[in-house]
């Protein structure tokens, strides 16, 4: 057994589930067993991204001892375009 743990934030909270779970079990796995997605029913694992501490990996990698599983939301605005206002309003 390994010990993982998996990550959802929204703007104004998170949920952080720790759980043991077989060595060889794969992302979507732990993902399902976590109880996360009953939790937070807004999250899609077909349009949300996974990754393993900010590094993106796919639903059927798995993961090892210690792992953070987190589940990205989508993005609301474009970072680059957001910059880009930013910089517009600052020189008027």
């Amino acid at each position: 057994m390994i010990k993982v743990e998996v990550a959802y934030a929204l703007p104004d909270r998170q949920t952080v589930v720790a759980l043991p779970v077989a060595q060889g079990s794969t992302v979507s796995e732990i993902i399902s067993r976590s109880g996360i997605l009953e939790r937070h029913p807004a999250i899609d694992l077909a349009v949300n991204a996974v990754g393993i501490f900010g590094r993106r990996v796919a639903l059927t990698d798995c993961a090892g001892d210690g792992d953070r599983i987190e589940i990205y939301r989508p993005l609301i605005a474009d970072a680059k375009q957001a910059r880009l206002r930013r910089v517009q309003r600052k020189r008027r």
